[in-house]
């Protein structure tokens, strides 16, 4: 949530698997150790590789080739609607949403206040990874910012962590409950309490905290919004998601970012979020 989460922890490291009983490691796939080392070991070895070679024989598959096949399998960082990202190295915020633009282009929204253009953004859970992707246009009064990514380091998945995107819907009415998901306080739903004080914001009763900015908000999986902020600063933060008895979020409509982009022709223009099927 605005502005941003800039945060001076350091990146969390990577667990590592540790007391790996050695002695219980399998042994090469295929030659299953017997008693019988001098006689059954060499028989059922033999038989596999006669088997390897008629496959080698048949497919045409050579080891050079099983390798290029292996490195050529796709090792892209998944990102969608609620992936924690990072921008310029040192602000933390979510990823709306990615999908595409009438050019092909791999497109993403977040908040405005995490970045401008010429931001460059990665991801939190693949940090080694790098820049996956660039801010390239946006704007601060309805806080957002367009996101071009690379499609050669990036897979766009409509269901993140069990969060799924299912298209675009329409502005939430009062009562309808709204979910979202941050990569702070991650899901959490509520109901609508209806617009907000400026154009194109809606009142939800959602959970927030820094780096929730720019959450997809959803109502029936359908995206609606992105979490802006808090509505009031006089009002408690939310410290359990479940107990509603915090300060609601402003939430920017997606309707109103999108109509924006295709009156200016912006980067992002036409954008149709990755198909819930893929």
């Amino acid at each position: 949530m605005q502005p941003g989460a800039r945060r001076g922890r350091k990146p969390v490291s990577g667990s590592t698997l540790a007391g790996t009983d050695q002695a219980r490691l399998a042994p090469p796939f295929g030659c299953v150790q017997t008693v019988d080392r001098g006689i059954a070991l060499q028989i059922g070895c033999r038989r596999l590789l006669g088997v390897a070679a008629a496959l080698v024989a048949t497919t045409g598959i050579s080891v050079v080739g099983l390798h290029n096949a292996l490195a050529g399998a796709d090792d892209r960082v998944p990102m969608g609607g609620g992936a924690g990202i990072i921008v310029n190295g040192d602000t933390l915020c979510t990823l709306t949403t990615i999908g595409t633009d009438p050019k092909g282009e791999l497109i993403g929204f977040t908040s405005a206040h995490c970045g401008g253009p010429g931001a460059q953004v990665a991801a939190e859970a693949a940090k080694g990874r790098g820049v996956l992707g660039t801010m390239v246009s946006g704007n601060d009064k309805l806080d957002y910012a367009v996101i071009q990514f690379d499609p050669a380091k990036v897979a766009p998945v409509a269901n993140f962590g069990g969060f799924v995107i299912n298209g675009i819907g329409p502005d939430p009415a009062f009562g309808q409950v709204a979910c979202k998901q941050g990569r702070t306080t991650g899901n959490s739903c509520g109901v609508t309490w209806g617009p907000g004080q400026d154009p194109g914001t809606i009142v939800m009763q959602v959970c927030g905290q820094p780096g929730d900015s720019g959450g997809p908000v959803t109502v029936n999986d359908q995206l609606v919004g992105m979490i802006h902020g808090a509505f009031s600063d006089n009002l408690p933060v939310c410290i359990i998601k479940y107990i509603p008895l915090h300060t609601p979020a402003v939430v920017q409509s997606i309707n109103a970012i999108l109509a924006d982009l295709q009156s200016k022709n912006r980067p992002g223009a036409g954008f149709v979020p990755v198909p819930a099927s893929v």
